[in-house]
């Protein structure tokens, strides 16, 4: 197995094997603030947020290749990020916008507000069935 992370120093995701043996950049170019990152084993995909100039939610294959941006209007702080196995869906939160939002992770279309608050510093998303679970700071 795999782990992934982002390198908020360095403007990186990264990988390398659970012992930590073969360790690599899989992306460098176009990243400013990454900030979450979900993985889709199955499927060969990387999700992550995007906190820099132009905030986003991005995807690309497990080896970084063919990177593209699923979501990038009416984002501001997009924290934590989940993925809904199940239901093909791809959950994320917004600090600023205080919303956690869904869409479909192959096409990035039907996106729906699911939970919207008032003065919630949503930091972190997480779904498992039926349920949504989110922590704010």
């Amino acid at each position: 197995g795999n782990i992934y992370w982002t390198d908020h120093g360095f403007n990186l995701i990264e990988v390398a094997r659970l012992n930590g043996s073969f360790r690599y950049v899989v992306i460098s170019q176009g990243l400013e603030q990454p900030r979450s990152i979900a993985v889709h084993p199955e499927k060969g995909y990387l999700f992550w947020t995007e906190w820099g100039q132009t905030p986003c939610i991005g995807r690309a294959h497990l080896d970084g290749s063919e990177k593209i941006v699923l979501v990038s209007l009416g984002i501001a702080w997009p924290n934590g990020i989940s993925i809904d196995y199940e239901e093909n869906k791809l959950y994320w939160c917004d600090a600023r916008t205080d919303k956690i939002e869904r869409i479909d992770l192959e096409s990035g279309g039907n996106r729906e507000i699911v939970l919207s608050g008032s003065n919630v510093d949503m930091f972190s998303v997480a779904v498992f069935g039926a349920y949504i679970y989110w922590s704010d700071r």
